[in-house]
Order: C-alpha cells, then structure tokens, then sequence
C-alpha cells in the first residue's frame, strides 16, 4: 500500500459520557499504527484541540473519539476548516448517524427496516408510557447503549433516572418499539461488509457494560443463522452505511426475530466510530478475514481525508 501520511496525530478521550472508553481505543490504534510503520502520537482532547493540532501539524488525523462532540460531526467540522485529512465518515454523515431518528428517516427512505420510534423529552418518557410495552428509551444523540432503558409488560414506570439531576444525555430521546430476538452487527469497511457477529450477554441486555467490560459479552463469529439472514444482513450495513454518507470504517447493529410473522430483520443504528478496544467487534471480525489490527488502523490512516 503506498503511504500518503506519515505523522498521525491520534485523538482520544474527549468530555462525552464514553470518555473512558475512548482513552482505550485511542491507545490501542496509536500503538498499532507504531507497529504498521507510523509516527503516531496521542492527543487527550480538550477545548484547546485547535492549538494543540496547529501546533502538532500531523500529516492525518485518526479519530479515536467516541460519543458526542467527537463522533457527530463537530470535531470533523474542526478539522476541515484546519484541512486536515481525517479518518472514519464525514461532517454530514456523522451528524445523521449520531442523531438516531434522523438517522431512522434516511432507512425509511432508502427501505430499510427500522423500528417504529418516536422522539419526546425524557420528562414525557418519564411520565407514564408513551406506546405500549415493551419499548425502548435511549438518548436520541449518544453512542455505545449509554442511557438505555427496556420498559417491559407489567413495568409501574418508566425509570426515575430520565429525570435525575445527574442526567446529561440531552433533554430529547428516543422512545422506539422492541424488537426482540438476537443482537447482530455488521463491519463495513469502504465499499465492503465484512461478516455478521451475534453477540450474546448474561446482563438485562447489551447495555454500555456488556460491550466494554471483560466477560460482559460473547461474541460467535460468523453468526450461526441462515445464509439468506446473513447475506441480507450485509447487503443492509452496505445501503445503510453508503446511505447516510459514511465513509471508512462503520458498523451497522441489528435485531433478528426469527419467530416474526414478515419482517425479520431491523437496522438499529449505525456507528460511525466502531470501538478499537480488546473487546470490540469490528477488529474481530477484519481479523477473522485475515486483515490484522495494524493493517486495519494503517488502512483507516491512509483512507483519510477532508472530503464530507
């Protein structure tokens, strides 16, 4: 592959809710990017990340940053008004992916399955039962299932913590139908989806926890399901991901009802900045097709650019 970056700055960490685990991923690419041959130097993200980039000149950027602020087009808007190439989708496709219903809209269009959502203030979700049971309430803005609440059949309530004083995930979110069923996931890297992960968990569901802390989750890779659900599955995190605009690495999360009378499976939402952690699921499935976790960060690093 020939080089056009050398020196790579690699942002981490940030102020969103995912901070932590952004520290990790950002960790964990600038020492792969070491490996591949890069001059890669890490960047803890704070308000003063336009100083300490003019000052850094990096040939590229590579995104580590997860959540708000990092993953929704800001820091990407940051970055091309300072012309620098950076890694992972654009202002505009960043900023439709991280805004769920939005992001539901351009499925609809492009026809595909999502579930039924609805956006209210969280005092309205915390008030009573704004469809019937069992739903789901997340942030309408946030990544990695932070502030995800299932209101079950025969719930009193939905949960106090929607209005906590320590809430900080936007007064807006997203009450959508449950789909219930198995938890799937999709990689796509450029032009090509890579393979179909179910992930399994012990937990209530697959909250924040179960994707980040060791044991939270068990992955089966390639998912044991029929080979039309798999080939559907991929053809769906492709259209999704080439939808909203996005453009190096992404993954797409879906729900398979195998039981469900039509329909069986539902796009959930697409990630536009897939963790890079020891448990995260799209180094795991580029390494099941023989693609090491160095080449795949020199991959990012070199698919880089200010093109929104």
């Amino acid at each position: 592959m020939t080089r056009k970056y050398n020196r790579i700055a690699v942002l981490k960490g940030g102020w969103s809710p995912e901070r932590e685990v952004s520290l990790v991923s950002g960790a964990a690419a600038a020492k792969a990017l070491r490996e591949a041959g890069y001059e890669s130097y890490e960047i803890d993200v704070d308000r003063d990340i336009a100083l300490r980039l003019a000052e850094a000149k990096p040939d590229a950027v590579f995104n580590a940053l997860h959540g708000q602020w990092g993953e929704d087009g800001c820091v990407q808007g940051l970055l091309e008004v300072m012309d620098i190439p950076y890694t992972h989708s654009g202002v505009l496709a960043s900023s439709l992916a991280m805004d769920k219903q939005r992001a539901k809209a351009v499925f609809e269009d492009m026809k595909i399955p999502s579930p039924f959502g609805v956006i209210v203030s969280r005092e309205e979700a915390a008030g009573g039962k704004v469809m019937p049971a069992p739903y789901v309430i997340k942030p309408n803005a946030q990544g990695s299932s932070v502030g995800v609440f299932i209101v079950r059949e025969g719930d009193n309530r939905p949960p106090a913590e929607l209005t906590s004083k320590e809430w900080s995930l936007g007064d807006d979110v997203l009450v959508e139908k449950f789909i219930p069923g198995r938890e799937l996931t999709v990689s796509v890297m450029g032009d090509r989806a890579l393979c179909v992960t179910e992930i399994s968990t012990a937990l209530t569901f697959y909250d924040y926890e179960a994707k980040y802390a060791s044991g939270g989750s068990s992955h089966v890779l390639p998912a044991d399901i029929p080979a039309d659900v798999t080939e559907q599955c991929l053809d769906m995190a492709l259209k999704a991901h080439q939808s909203l605009g996005c453009r190096g690495l992404s993954r797409a999360d879906f729900r398979y009802d195998e039981n469900a009378e039509g329909e069986k499976v539902f796009c959930l939402e697409v990630n536009t900045q897939p963790g890079l952690t020891p448990t995260s699921l799209s180094p795991e499935q580029a390494a099941h097709l023989g693609i090491s976790f160095p080449e795949l960060c020199a991959w990012m690093v070199e698919d880089a650019s200010c093109q929104r």
